[in-house]
């Protein structure tokens, strides 16, 4: 199209992508999809005649509305537009995408700013969840300075703190889609586990990674990435996901035990290609997995004491902590994240 389509880009958490206001996108899905697949320059693995970062997580949507739900404020839909590959996908959430919405809300003039921070109740589309972000509003205006820091993020910016509920098997339709601990797949003893995002853990040592190997050693190892694949092709019928051929879940997870006073460490992969940190609801679902006795996960893990569980989920950049509460039986009921985000651009993209 000629018109320019109304957009912000921002980075949300450890991604980036650009965020739209549901009205400013064409409603027919067909439309919709070919316009943003022609914003980001997909398929083309340089993605050079958009504005894609040529990675799955510089080339990434929200779309966001007024919500109409009571109790909350906005709707957010995800998009993950591939790179190389004609694909727009649905399938999924994106914790650190997340963490842009509540700011844009407001810019946008879906929320009103308080005057010193705002809350921003989210329902997720894409799973039915529902995220409340907390967004610095000193004197009724978003602010993205601050002194918080994330590792994967270089510098400080304001803290955007994610509260989540009811994520368990949001995908899946239960936490455990398969009600086992773990389940042997292509001879790997794996957990099928959806507490936010479909994932399927294992230990890394179980397909010959030893854990800790960096994104371009993981990338460049394409009999372990087959490996996986296989894994993953056989996951998702088990985990209620139908044929995951061409879909951006389940999200694979090889885990190894801490190295630098953390809970786990992880390298996943998103799913074909490893990921340089590890996505928010991809850490919940891997520091649940490590609660759960019997799994692969928990024989790897240092899990502390208490009903509250601050777990640091190691990742190749630095780690990512979960505040995870759990009931009297040790069953997760609420999971916590401190994200920030910062706005890139605001004008208009052309498709």
């Amino acid at each position: 199209m000629s018109d320019g389509i109304r957009c912000m880009w921002m980075r949300g958490g450890t991604s980036k992508g650009a965020f739209f206001l549901a009205d400013d996108l064409p409603a027919d899905v067909a439309t919709r999809d070919a316009e943003l697949l022609r914003v980001m320059g997909s398929p083309d693995p340089r993605q050079i005649d958009g504005m894609g970062g040529a990675d799955p997580l510089t080339s990434k949507v929200a779309v966001v509305s007024r919500s109409a739900r009571d109790g909350v404020d906005v709707d957010y839909l995800f998009l993950q537009v591939f790179v190389d590959q004609a694909i727009v996908s649905d399938s999924q959430n994106c914790g650190n995408m997340l963490a842009g919405v509540g700011p844009f809300a407001i810019e946008r003039g879906l929320v009103a700013a308080g005057a010193e921070t705002t809350r921003v109740a989210i329902h997720m589309e894409n799973t039915g969840q529902i995220a409340v972000a907390t967004v610095a509003t000193p004197g009724g205006t978003v602010t993205y300075a601050g002194d918080a820091r994330i590792d994967g993020v270089p510098g400080t910016a304001a803290p955007v703190p994610l509260e989540f509920r009811d994520t368990a098997g949001s995908s899946c339709g239960a936490l455990l889609p398969t009600g086992n601990a773990a389940d042997e797949i292509e001879g790997v003893r794996c957990t099928l586990i959806d507490n936010g995002m479909p994932c399927v853990v294992f230990k890394a040592s179980d397909v010959g990674s030893t854990g800790y190997e960096d994104r371009d050693t993981l990338d460049a190892a394409t009999e372990l990435k087959a490996r996986i694949e296989a894994i993953r092709l056989k996951a998702g019928p088990m985990m209620n996901l139908g044929d995951v051929t061409d879909k951006s879940v389940p999200k694979m997870m090889l885990v190894a035990p801490p190295k630098h006073g953390g809970a786990v460490t992880v390298r996943s992969f998103i799913p074909h290609r490893a990921h340089a940190t590890i996505g928010v609801l991809g850490a919940v679902s891997v520091a649940t997995a490590c609660m759960i006795a019997g799994s692969p996960a928990a024989e790897v893990a240092v899990v502390p004491e208490g009903a509250s569980k601050t777990l640091s989920v190691e990742h190749p950049t630095g780690e990512m902590t979960c505040v995870l509460t759990t009931d009297a039986d040790g069953a997760v009921e609420t999971a916590a994240l401190l994200r920030t985000a910062r706005k890139l651009m605001d004008g208009e993209v052309f498709a």
